[in-house]
């Protein structure tokens, strides 16, 4: 099967346009409509960007498709970052991927996960009972971010004082696995990941010493139960909990109010309707995926749809534009909140589905709750909404809301 081409100064455009940070949704039915196999390069990263639905399941269900590290083998800068990245569940394979997994989904057992629901809803209350008083609040760092660190704080046992560290740290960490990375960027996450081990080899000596009912403590039980969990891969289990915890759902929070404002009979219609709720995170999850990248390489040559890629070659399932494929979805640039069935990609498919989903959405839905509860009313101040400037992620830099409205 033969592709078409997008010219190589419209490939540049697609992805780098200011406007793409906006709306990346036109760009992806553009190279949708070229092919949903298409290889081209974006940000000097060549390779098969897959923007098909069925495309992008066949790919992400397919062991001959592996995780890659998002720094170069062969790297000799950035020694910090490589190690800890090398050594995160979300960039293995095979028997260590399944390892790591084994152990890391103890800590998100049903158990787990509905026991931690009502401090949830208590922090979403009192952080909003705080932005009602002062009448208005940045979505993004005072409601999405605050939720975040209190929830994984508590998970990871971290002591309420220094959860604020987590902000400046996730921040300067997602930019080094995205497309527009530059190497201030990588230096910059090698100095935040020396921050990050230093920590938490304190937290891990202080919890062998005097183990608690957290994430670290059961870690640490495993492995002196026999299981095999290197120093390094400790540390990285601890690190990628507090930026997926945080990136994924402080991105879906925030991306879940501003679109629920963008469509204002969905609002009323689940004000009237709070059941609802978890079908509308699912829409959101869909509509405005917080993960809009995720990368492979195949392990040998192999042909999907017609398409043969080579052993090495990589490729870059665009999850964004596949959760709006028309082939899959009906009115796939419509926000329905009651869409059924809503098979989106969002938390990717197969083995490496997402670990934390169930957190995710579990915290988003109280967060959605809390907040139509407790705000009658709220306008968005358009000239403050700042997308970050990412490829991979659907990130609002900040999202001012006021909390009152004219009657």
């Amino acid at each position: 099967m033969k592709t078409k081409q997008i010219s190589k100064k419209n490939q540049d455009l697609l992805l780098s346009a200011p406007e793409f940070l906006k709306n990346p949704y036109p760009f992806y039915e553009e190279m949708r409509s070229a092919n949903p196999i298409l290889k081209m390069s974006a940000y000097k990263y060549s390779g098969w960007y897959v923007t098909g639905y069925d495309e992008a399941v066949t790919i992400l269900k397919n062991n001959k498709f592996q995780n890659r590290t998002p720094l170069p083998p062969t790297t000799r800068k950035y020694e910090e970052l490589k190690t800890i990245q090398d050594n995160m569940l979300v960039f293995k394979n095979q028997q260590d991927h399944k390892r790591l997994r084994m152990l890391m989904s103890k800590g998100f057992t049903p158990n787990v996960i509905d026991g931690i629901r009502p401090y949830m809803e208590k922090i979403a209350l009192e952080l909003l009972t705080q932005a009602k008083v002062a009448k208005q609040m940045d979505v993004v760092s005072d409601f999405a971010f605050s939720l975040a660190s209190h929830v994984i704080a508590k998970l990871l046992g971290v002591p309420k004082e220094d959860r604020n560290l987590f902000r400046e740290w996730t921040i300067e960490l997602i930019p080094t696995i995205d497309f527009t990375r530059s190497r201030m960027v990588l230096a910059n996450g090698n100095d935040v990941i020396k921050d990050f081990m230093m920590y938490f080899k304190g937290l891990i000596n202080n919890r062998r010493q005097q183990p608690q009912q957290d994430f670290i403590s059961q870690l640490i039980k495993d492995e002196q139960e026999g299981d095999r969990l290197s120093e390094d891969e400790l540390l990285a289990a601890c690190i990628l909990l507090v930026i997926a915890g945080h990136e994924t759902t402080v991105n879906l929070i925030s991306n879940t109010i501003l679109t629920l404002k963008n469509n204002p009979e969905q609002l009323v219609l689940l004000r009237e309707n709070p059941d609802l709720i978890e079908p509308a995170i699912d829409e959101v999850l869909r509509y405005e995926s917080p993960t809009q990248l995720t990368a492979r390489v195949a392990a040998e040559r192999v042909e999907v749809a017609g398409v043969t890629i080579e052993q090495g070659e990589q490729v870059y399932i665009m999850l964004g534009a596949a959760n709006r494929d028309p082939k899959q979805f009906k009115n796939p640039a419509q926000f329905d909140i009651t869409r059924s069935p809503n098979p989106h990609l969002a938390f990717g498919s197969g083995s490496h589905f997402c670990l934390g989903a169930s957190l995710a959405r579990l915290e988003a839905q109280v967060a959605l709750q809390t907040f139509l509860e407790s705000v009658e009313c709220f306008e968005v101040d358009s000239e403050g909404v700042q997308w970050r400037k990412l490829v991979g992620f659907r990130a609002l830099e900040t999202l001012p809301i006021i909390l009152e409205c004219e009657k």
